[in-house]
């Protein structure tokens, strides 16, 4: 069975919910089997608090605009079953699940872990393969380069966007090493049978440019592992013996 997660992303009226701060907008993406399918949870919430000046500074959205919007426990319960069994993907995941627990707990309803999968925190993810460097949203989009030229401020839902991306690019390789059953046989006619109906052996030689990819997609899973990767280890013995 594919795997369900759903990139996660919250703005707020500050920085603390222990000082009351509040959750104003939530903006969910879902990938199954690391695809996108389109299905997307957006919502502005009412905080009957007002919001910070710097935190307005950050995400745009003012008081006024969120007056006619629903409460948080007015839709909590859509949240749940949207998120309900997923593994939750978040970048800097601590501020978040900590700000929608606090949430939950007003209104009655269990924590995100009692719901969810998990949560994988991208923030931590990028700090241990990019260690040193700025590993921002903002960063890793100019990194990969993914478009986030319309992020003039931050947006729950336009972050969760750009996160799924990022996530796929953080992650890329894990799935190349999935078979696809269906797909057709690059090397059909590689086995033939002679006179005796033993069958004859064709090899078939990878090129050179095929072997430098090769050597190049190690080299990189090597590195994003430290030092660790299992191919190149085996190699080692056979290099040395020779």
């Amino acid at each position: 069975m594919a795997v369900r997660q759903i990139m996660l992303d919250t703005e707020t009226t500050g920085l603390d919910y222990r000082l009351g701060d509040r959750v104003i907008e939530i903006g969910c993406v879902e990938l199954v089997g690391r695809k996108t399918t389109q299905k997307t949870f957006h919502q502005y919430l009412n905080p009957d608090r007002q919001i910070d000046p710097g935190a307005q500074a950050v995400h745009g959205i003012s008081n006024d605009f969120l007056a006619d919007k629903p409460r948080f426990n007015e839709v909590a319960k859509d949240f749940v079953e949207f998120i309900r069994g997923a593994e939750l993907v978040i970048h800097n995941a601590g501020f978040d699940v900590g700000f929608l627990n606090n949430e939950l707990a007003l209104a009655g309803l269990p924590p995100l872990e009692d719901v969810c999968a998990g949560v994988l925190d991208t923030l931590k993810l990028a700090r241990e393969m990019r260690p040193g460097k700025k590993n921002s949203l903002d960063a890793l989009c100019n990194e990969y380069s993914i478009d986030n030229s319309g992020r003039t401020f931050h947006g729950a839902l336009l972050d969760a966007q750009l996160l799924a991306e990022v996530y796929l690019w953080l992650t890329r390789g894990q799935d190349s090493l999935l078979i696809d059953l269906d797909a057709p046989s690059t090397v059909t006619h590689a086995l033939e049978f002679g006179d005796a109906g033993r069958p004859i052996l064709r090899v078939l030689r990878a090129t050179e440019d095929e072997l430098a990819d090769h050597e190049r997609v190690l080299q990189e899973i090597n590195k994003e592992s430290k030092g660790k990767c299992l191919w190149l280890e085996q190699d080692a013995p056979a290099a040395e013996a020779s």
